[in-house]
């Protein structure tokens, strides 16, 4: 079969002017590549007996179908090989800064729609130029030297011990280091579970990111999904009773500080008290915090719960390019040193020892993070904490003052609302989708007069979806709870 496949996708292939092109035939059917099986990977209680589900079973029918092939190799910029002869070397250079110069024209456009994803657009890190003629490696154990000397590792430190005082926990008790994305900080942090709790269950929410169900996967973890409450929070009732049916095995347990889609931030403490109240001793589960958005943001919330070593936990992980601001996929993983030995290895070449997931890391993404957390500080990240969550209560008042259906969880910038009718519209302003319903995330980039060009489009394209008001808008009442819905039936 895939010999197949593969001879109807090569039949497919021209050459266009000696550059490759790829053009997949009308009756190209995607079905039919064939996937390779996966490990069962959620555990579901029901009646007392625990099944294993496949992935392929759990997809709900409200999603939508994503298909092979949108993103075709007609759309690509060719690489070609450059003339010999210099002239055409200079016309060459002259065709790729056009090239360049169109791609950023590009760029300024989408940036000014971007309104759906956690990304903090606003920066200016032109102070950093001068590092950038420079391959700068972070190699190995960041608090070990290596025969590697063109690194950044002490400002991979500072930045560590400034989160550490972040979360409480001191210099000599903890070990981490920044990863290359969010999601890597979670592989992390559950790897550490596993290595503690060897044949420990991880637990986590259904509406946990899916970067956790993809460690589960590739660390062949049994996984036991927990319901959530109509806000997005782990329903610890739910949790409980899942925890009381596998006593005989430690708990890994995923936490999250800001849900992917609704912004819902798990109650750790709560979360704690369900652990200990079934029976669960401290030294029986490990909790990794996933606080990859908003786990920079509580901090600087008034009267919001703690993260914090000072509690049972063992590890937390952000992302450093959404609230802060770096321009490139990073994170910052700490864990509790106790933890770490069980899987850092000596490694004889780097003369240093390794306990990352990626050998290589990164070296430009300290430099930027240490240049931030200089230049705004506590007070800095305070301010736009607080721009972030009026205008999220700005845009989730006008959505609601204008008839349409709008959530906005107390401990969130992430605002969810009824989803578009139109796949252009949510393209255009670049929105998260699931189901009945879309979200925005106010980040510090996202400013008032962009809020209002987004509500007005909204309400003017909204008027022709339902004509006037002879149609009627969706109810998401099961997605954001009737209090919220502004449909026919609960306005």
């Amino acid at each position: 079969m895939a010999q197949v496949v593969q001879m109807e996708v090569e039949t497919s292939l021209k050459h266009v002017n000696g550059a490759m092109a790829e053009i997949f035939s009308r009756d190209f059917n995607p079905t039919a590549v064939v996937s390779e099986p996966l490990p069962p990977v959620v555990a579901e209680e029901n009646g007392g007996l625990v099944k294993i589900i496949a992935e392929s079973e759990m997809e709900s029918e409200s999603e939508r179908e994503i298909v092979l092939g949108k993103n075709v190799h007609t759309t690509c910029l060719a690489v070609t090989e450059p003339e010999a002869n210099d002239e055409f070397t200079g016309d060459k250079e002259a065709y790729m800064a056009g090239v360049l110069a169109r791609y950023r024209k590009t760029l300024v456009e989408r940036t000014k729609h971007h309104l759906g994803y956690p990304y903090n657009l606003d920066f200016d890190y032109g102070a950093l130029g001068q590092l950038q003629h420079f391959s700068i490696n972070n190699l190995g154990d960041p608090f070990i030297e290596s025969n590697y000397g063109v690194h950044s590792r002490q400002f991979e430190v500072g930045v560590l011990d400034w989160f550490a005082r972040l979360w409480e926990i001191e210099k000599d008790e903890y070990w981490g280091y920044i990863t290359n994305c969010g999601t890597e900080g979670n592989l992390h942090g559950i790897l550490v579970g596993r290595e503690v709790f060897p044949d420990g269950i991880l637990y986590a929410s259904k509406e946990s990111h899916y970067s956790v169900f993809k460690a589960a996967r590739m660390y062949r973890m049994e996984c036991v999904k927990v319901d959530t409450l109509m806000s997005g929070e782990i329903d610890c009732a739910d949790f409980k009773v899942k925890l009381l049916a596998h006593k005989d095995k430690p708990a890994i347990i995923n936490v999250n500080i800001g849900t992917t889609v609704k912004g819902a931030v798990d109650d750790l403490d709560l979360v704690i008290q369900t652990l200990e109240e079934s029976g669960f001793k401290h030294d029986c589960f490990y909790i990794h915090c996933d606080g990859a958005l908003f786990g920079l943001m509580m901090p600087f919330v008034k009267r919001a719960p703690k993260v914090s070593f000072k509690k049972p936990i063992g590890s937390v992980s952000v992302s450093g390019h959404k609230f802060v601001g770096c321009p490139m996929p990073c994170g910052v993983q700490i864990t509790r040193m106790e933890h770490i030995n069980a899987l850092s290895r000596n490694v004889e070449y780097l003369a240093s020892r390794d306990a990352t997931i990626m050998g290589s890391r990164n070296g430009h993404a300290p430099l930027f993070l240490w240049y931030t957390l200089n230049r705004k500080g506590y007070k800095g990240f305070q301010k736009e904490v607080q721009k972030c969550l009026r205008n999220a209560h700005y845009l989730k008042d006008h959505l609601r003052g204008v008839g349409i259906s709008a959530m906005l969880n107390e401990l969130s910038s992430t605002v969810v609302f009824e989803r578009p009718q139109d796949e252009e519209f949510v393209r255009k302003w670049q929105l998260a989708c699931q189901g009945n319903i879309a979200h925005v995330v106010v980040m510090p980039s996202v400013n008032i007069d962009k809020l209002d060009d987004f509500l007005n489009e909204l309400v003017e394209h909204r008027s022709t979806w339902y004509e006037g008001g002879k149609a009627q808008a969706p109810c998401i009442a099961a997605d954001i709870g009737t209090e919220n819905c502004c449909c026919s039936l609960h306005k």
